[in-house]
């Protein structure tokens, strides 16, 4: 199957007033999406010893919002048609708001996994609505930033947990703080219904009317994409998706991203801790470090995603995140922090520019099917390879950090290599 170049608003539908008010919607629900993402791996090293379990128990947690993720992930289609991507994304962020205030009550483990499981179930539809309505109708850039906001979210979070680690080792107060900001925009969210439906009911033709020109050149672009629109939600099956060449292999890569991206977030605060014996408190905010360099390399890679390509984005990517990697296994103290952070530059658009990809890859019909396949398995890596790595570290150690992010940086890179081969076949 040849590439299918895929459809976007016309520049004259970005200018529109109702369009541009629903992408700065969507930019806030992706800050919302990434603010607890950090909260687990910051306090972990102290967290598990108020609650008098092994360090290895992180993985648990994770591996039960994992499979929420994955379960509502692969639903998203069928419950974004019915409820619609507003309702989706306001009920999406109470149920993490819930979450994080049931962590923030939590005396012992089970608790927190009790409390794992509105978190997760909360994340996948609304990441897998959102991210294929910007890959169906917003340019690279655009697909960059709403990640970056994304990273803005979960750089705050390990903040608010070294400020309330600071404070006699407070952890719930961490929390109970970003558990209310959740609150917060979910009730901004609720408020914005009434412009979900409205964009959601704009033709093409009517939000060109809304711009500030008009000329016909755009509005024969508006008529091609709402043709294409017409044909881009015939349901496709699971095993129709499978079969489709390159699926599997960019499936994987998407698997070996994620479990590095998780891994990195997870551990990487156990590991100056543990590893490089620095405090806890100091440990929260290296930890942080990951996460600022994939804010920051999202940010910048908006600003020529279109001029260079997902596939140069993505290969480069993996490439800088190796060598990041490989940074963080020197035993040179601070010099590790820089490869933390050269490891988070490296992995920032990778994520992004796979999701772009998917309808030029795989076909504008297709697309919605295989981004929450696609999400499913990004969150097997998150649930699978971040808690393989604590039993292994256990026996082993917590040095082996680095050299098992490089084994998930080389796989994603085959795999995407793969893709690319079939692709120009």
């Amino acid at each position: 199957m040849p590439p299918t170049r895929p459809c976007r608003l016309s520049p004259r539908r970005e200018a529109s007033p109702v369009y541009l008010l629903l992408l700065a919607i969507i930019y806030l629900a992706f800050i919302s999406l990434g603010l607890p993402d950090s909260l687990v791996g910051a306090g972990w090293p102290v967290m598990h010893e108020d609650l008098g379990v092994p360090v290895s128990y992180a993985g648990g947690i994770t591996f039960i919002i994992a499979v929420g993720t994955i379960v509502s992930s692969l639903a998203s289609e069928r419950l974004t048609r019915r409820l619609g991507a507003g309702v989706v994304t306001a009920v999406s962020v109470a149920a993490t708001a819930v979450a994080l205030l049931g962590f923030s009550t939590a005396t012992q483990y089970w608790m927190l996994c009790l409390w794992a499981i509105p978190y997760g179930l909360g994340a996948g539809a609304v990441d897998a609505a959102l991210n294929n309505y910007v890959a169906l109708h917003y340019t690279a850039r655009h697909m960059n930033w709403l990640h970056s906001f994304w990273g803005v979210g979960a750089s705050i979070s390990p903040f608010v947990m070294s400020l309330a680690l600071s404070a006699d080792g407070n952890w719930p107060a961490a929390y109970r703080a970003i558990g209310l900001l959740q609150i917060g925009l979910t009730v901004v969210l609720v408020a914005s219904g009434p412009l979900w439906r409205r964009v959601a009911a704009i033709r093409p033709g009517e939000a060109a009317q809304e711009a500030v020109s008009a000329d016909p050149a755009a509005a024969a672009e508006d008529r091609a994409v709402e043709s294409a629109d017409a044909g881009a939600h015939a349901h496709v099956s699971l095993l129709e998706a499978l079969r489709i060449p390159g699926v599997t292999s960019v499936l994987l890569a998407f698997f070996a991203y994620c479990a590095f991206e998780q891994t990195a977030m997870l551990w990487g605060a156990t590991f100056f801790v543990s590893d490089r014996g620095f405090g806890a408190s100091s440990a929260a905010s290296f930890g942080a470090l990951f996460v600022l360099g994939l804010t920051a390399g999202r940010f910048l890679c908006g600003f020529f995603a279109d001029r260079v390509g997902d596939r140069a984005l993505i290969r480069g990517g993996f490439l800088l995140g190796a060598v990041g990697s490989l940074i963080i296994a020197l035993p040179l103290g601070p010099v590790s922090f820089a490869g933390f952070a050269l490891a988070g530059v490296g992995a920032a658009p990778v994520y992004p520019a796979i999701i772009h990809s998917t309808p030029a890859n795989f076909g504008r019909r297709n697309s919605q099917a295989i981004i929450g396949i696609q999400m499913a398995a990004a969150y097997t890596g998150t649930t699978v390879m971040p808690p393989l790595f604590g039993v292994i570290s256990s026996r082993v150690g917590l040095w082996l950090l680095p050299f098992y992010l490089l084994a998930l940086a080389a796989l994603g890179l085959a795999m995407t290599e793969r893709l690319n081969g079939i692709k120009r076949a």
